[in-house]
């Protein structure tokens, strides 16, 4: 009985220093580290405790020369499987660990950009609003009565009802975006006919700010997309870049190949963009420095967020870059496979090459 107290408390006493040991290297040197170093070296005190106890019994000859050799491989075999096995776990671990810190993060970020959002919103919502109260009242009590008034107030309803209608349109579309549920139907879509009808649509717009929009003729590539979403996205990047050229300046349209991708381009020939504010010109809300926001109240600033969404969808990236005299937004789309792809790249259709205004 003596003997087996002894060998238990040598045992014991060894593999507390040796637990000492490991919890003192996990409180100094080892704070902080990954969650794969924590879990090896608990596995390590583990392992390193026993063979303590088991060393501790043969020097009080309590374990003969043979049953050692026999205990130190059971030991050493044991010790490479738990800590093959600990290692993986452990990596595992952190994986799982550094995901869910991504995601709090991302959960953070998406948080912080739907409060812009609303923020952003609701004070492009309040300002039209404000205003169609003031003119129906003035209307209703009969404070404006000349018919050339009362068609003014007509026309400025009309005006704000349509910003406040394409206002709702973009919340709908964004909503789409970030909740997943957009669904495209993917087809090869030539870009010059998008181009082309997109110009046409801008026509009214550009001439009014006297802005000339210009684009090739020919060789738009055939890309992979769907014909609704990516309409919107050349229609927002042309009206972008019209409403920031000053008059009498150039919107150009361009595009190519790069690979087994096709791009497109829209130049302007606003000024450029700050530095600082490049990498954020795709957020919600975004409008850039008060140099650049156009007088007019030109939207919600989400039309260049959507152009992101929309292009994201279909495996595409969108990028902004300052040139000379203004700013320069690339979309890069995969191009298409079917059999209607006339050696990557099609005539399309010229879609009135220039817009004078």
């Amino acid at each position: 009985m003596r003997d087996v107290l002894l060998t238990f408390l040598m045992a014991l006493g060894c593999s507390l220093v040796v637990a000492g040991a490991g919890l003192l290297a996990l409180r100094g040197p080892l704070r902080g580290r990954s969650v794969t170093a924590h879990i090896v070296v608990l596995l390590l005190v583990t392992v390193l405790g026993v063979l303590a106890g088991i060393l501790g019994a043969a020097m009080e000859m309590f374990i003969s020369d043979h049953d050692l050799h026999v205990l130190l491989l059971v030991v050493g075999a044991s010790a490479t499987v738990s800590l093959g096995a600990g290692l993986w776990a452990g990596r595992r671990l952190a994986r799982a660990s550094m995901w869910a810190a991504e995601a709090r993060e991302q959960e953070r970020q998406a948080e912080a950009r739907r409060r812009e959002l609303v923020a952003w919103v609701s004070h492009d919502l309040r300002t039209p609003l404000a205003g169609l109260r003031a003119m129906a009242e003035a209307l209703d009590d009969g404070v404006v009565s000349d018919p050339e008034t009362v068609a003014e107030y007509h026309r400025r309803i009309s005006a704000e009802t349509d910003r406040m209608a394409g206002l709702v349109d973009d919340l709908f579309e964004l909503s789409r975006i970030n909740a997943g549920a957009l669904r495209l139907t993917l087809a090869a879509v030539p870009l010059g006919e998008i181009v082309s009808d997109a110009i046409a649509s801008a026509e009214p717009l550009a001439a009014a700010a006297h802005v000339r929009v210009v684009a090739a003729p020919s060789g738009w590539p055939v890309v992979e997309g769907s014909m609704p979403e990516l309409s919107r996205v050349v229609d927002n990047l042309l009206r972008n870049a019209i409403r920031y050229t000053p008059p009498d300046g150039t919107v150009t349209v361009t595009s190519g190949l790069d690979g087994d991708r096709g791009w497109l381009a829209v130049t302007d020939t606003c000024g450029g963009i700050a530095e600082g504010d490049l990498p954020r010109v795709f957020d919600v809300a975004f409008r850039g420095a008060p140099a650049r926001t156009p007088t007019d109240s030109a939207g919600g600033g989400l039309g260049l967020a959507i152009v992101r969404g929309l292009v994201d969808a279909h495996h595409g990236d969108v990028s902004a870059e300052n040139v000379d005299e203004g700013c320069r937004f690339v979309v890069r789309l995969p191009l298409s496979a079917g059999p209607g792809r006339p050696g990557r790249a099609g005539t399309g259709r010229p879609g009135a090459p220039a817009v004078a205004g």
